[in-house]
């Protein structure tokens, strides 16, 4: 699956600059803003003066304030969603390792994730509409993350049917983003346990 990325501006792939479109580089500006001064300083007229385009544009890029939130959740998910992707990548043959690394990695990438800082601290009043995305009204995020969870251990070998793999994966997901949200240990001690939780949910 492929999601937008965030940073920077332009991003260079197989050696080619690649721009980022309109509505990347909105999203990317109402990241840093949210960082910086909070989600109620993000409006549509600031978006589109720190992007240099119309406010029009930004409502056809994006829609509405509460549209703009849950693309900034997505997109972010996307940076988490590619160290899950390299983790199975590295693990093509070991199921339980493929997930603790990747389980490894997203929790390392939380930790130092400024934006999701800001929005689970509440800082700057970022919670009034972002938190509940990742929480009380995570469904969009967690049908992602599933999808590519389950896209990437379909191939191994699991003994079970297509319907018991994906709820012992939507338990899994679901312990990673509460690791992610609230972190009990460090990244090598909470992907550990979520490995040993794997092992008992995917192996017979």
């Amino acid at each position: 699956m492929s999601l937008l990325t965030m940073w920077p501006v332009t991003a260079d792939l197989a050696g080619e600059r690649i721009e980022q479109s309109t509505r990347q580089r909105i999203i990317a500006a109402a990241a840093q803003l949210t960082t910086a001064s909070g989600w109620s300083s993000v409006t549509m007229s600031r978006l589109a003066d720190e992007v240099g385009v119309s406010r029009q544009t930004v409502y056809n890029e994006i829609g509405s304030k509460p549209a703009l939130a849950e693309a900034l959740v997505l997109t972010e998910l996307g940076r988490f969603l590619s160290a899950v992707e390299a983790a199975f990548d590295s693990h093509p043959d070991d199921l339980v390792d493929a997930i603790r690394q990747a389980a490894h990695d997203v929790l390392v990438l939380a930790a130092h994730n400024e934006l999701l800082r800001a929005v689970v601290s509440a800082t700057h009043g970022a919670d009034t509409e972002l938190l509940p995305l990742l929480t009380t009204h995570s469904e969009s995020l967690l049908t992602v993350a599933k999808q590519v969870v389950t896209e990437r251990v379909m191939p191994y070998e699991v003994p079970f049917n297509r319907d018991q793999t994906e709820a012992a994966i939507d338990v899994v997901v679901r312990v990673v983003l509460s690791h992610v949200m609230q972190p009990s240990g460090t990244p090598a001690h909470s992907a550990d346990a979520i490995a040993w939780v794997a092992e008992r949910a995917l192996r017979d």
